[in-house]
């Protein structure tokens, strides 16, 4: 997990200094110091719309957001991470707040498979969709895996008196899920009235292929219970097509 962290410190360390030397730059072009570049001019105008400049788009996150909204969440991101390093692993963790959440996720199989001496490839994720809304109302880290928060669901809605998959409330859009606890399992088989949510990282649900073979956009499917008895089986949210997102777009 200490790796995760460095790899997450080092990505924004360069998106901030990337930010810092080309408003630096911006700021001399005005003032007629420098020559104003096509790079600094598409910045100037991207900033006059309130849009995020292609420049920082190349080293950040894959994010929708606009501007204001984006620089808000980058701050909190950071915030995060420095919490992290400053007092250590947290009681649970923003999955929506890393560049590269599969990266983490991956560390923690990692972790888990050292601390037990199983083979990672024999691991795999459950899930157990918890009470807990946020992380202020977790007092404890759990023996196993980790505890996440900051995720949304799209296209349908987690209910919490039933605790499973349930169809939109009028004019709700997006529902944000309560915290969810990832717990590596040896041999994990998943359930047949069990719904495989996909989980992206922003809602345009694409991406580039990576090495793997897998979208970078798409992070991994979360198993969440179902009602069949309300005629609502997984095929009826892949109709859906109900999704869980990291971050919205505004």
């Amino acid at each position: 997990m200490t790796t995760v962290l460095l790899q997450e410190m080092e990505k924004f360390n360069r998106l901030l200094r990337t930010m810092r030397a080309s408003l630096k730059e911006l700021d001399q072009a005005i003032h007629g110091i420098i020559v104003m570049s096509s790079t600094l001019d598409s910045m100037f105008t991207s900033l006059q719309n309130g849009q995020v400049p292609a420049n920082w788009g190349k080293v950040a996150y894959p994010s929708l957001k606009p501007l204001a909204t984006w620089f808000e969440d980058m701050i909190k991101r950071v915030e995060f991470l420095d919490n992290w390093l400053v007092n250590g692993n947290p009681t649970s963790y923003w999955i929506s707040g890393l560049y590269f959440p599969q990266g983490f996720l991956t560390g923690v199989l990692q972790t888990h498979a050292r601390q037990y001496r199983v083979a990672i490839d024999l691991l795999a994720f459950s899930f157990s969709i918890m009470d807990e809304e946020g992380p202020e109302e977790l007092e404890e880290k759990p023996e196993n895996g980790v505890v996440v928060y900051g995720c949304f669901m799209d296209g349908a809605r987690y209910n919490r008196e039933t605790k499973c998959i349930d169809e939109q409330k009028p004019s709700v859009l997006y529902d944000r899920m309560p915290m969810i606890h990832f717990n590596p399992v040896k041999d994990y088989k998943e359930l047949p009235e069990e719904y495989s949510c996909p989980l992206y990282k922003t809602g345009k649900r694409q991406g580039v292929l990576s090495t793997t073979g897998m979208s970078t956009n798409f992070v991994l499917y979360v198993q969440i219970s179902t009602n069949p008895e309300m005629f609502q089986p997984p095929p009826h949210w892949v109709r859906r097509a109900a999704a869980m997102l990291c971050q919205l777009n505004d």
